[in-house]
């Protein structure tokens, strides 16, 4: 069984005043907070997903040169869940969820659509974020745990 850990979002939320959409996750998996970047975890489908879109290679550069291809194409990126108690990875052994602080991005950035990356990232942001008005599509998730999807 594994252990229940309270932690913290480990990581800024990579914005900057170009960008237009907003791509939020959950939380960051365990690999995630090892390696100091979101979507670390090389069976996960996000940076494979951003190469198709917009024709660059997200997969094979170092966290620097990803986060410059997102800020190129205008992608802001977070999570919805700024604090957890978590067993795991998984989004179904979350437990206390605190929203993140997403205010600076809406204040500062000019985002007109919001991705959210999986049903527990959208389940997340209706329940805390309902003030905001932005449209919001619900994506699968690229996680390796949601194995319906290739």
């Amino acid at each position: 069984m594994a252990e229940t850990r309270i932690l913290s979002h480990p990581f800024p939320p990579v914005y900057d005043e170009h960008s237009e959409i907003l791509i939020l996750g959950s939380f960051p998996s365990v690999k995630s907070v090892e390696d100091g970047y979101y979507y670390a975890n090389p069976l996960n489908r996000f940076y494979p997903m951003m190469s198709e879109l917009f024709h660059e290679d997200f997969v094979k550069v170092p966290w620097a040169d990803k986060r410059k291809l997102l800020l190129k194409h205008h992608v802001a990126l977070h999570d919805a869940i700024g604090k957890i108690a978590i067993e795991g990875s998984s989004d179904a052994k979350i437990h206390h969820a605190e929203p993140a602080d997403l205010k600076l991005i809406f204040e500062k950035a000019k985002i007109h659509h919001i991705y959210c990356n999986g049903a527990k990232a959208y389940e997340q942001f209706l329940r805390y974020f309902p003030e905001v008005k932005i449209p919001v599509t619900v994506l699968p998730s690229t996680s390796p745990a949601n194995a319906r999807m290739r």
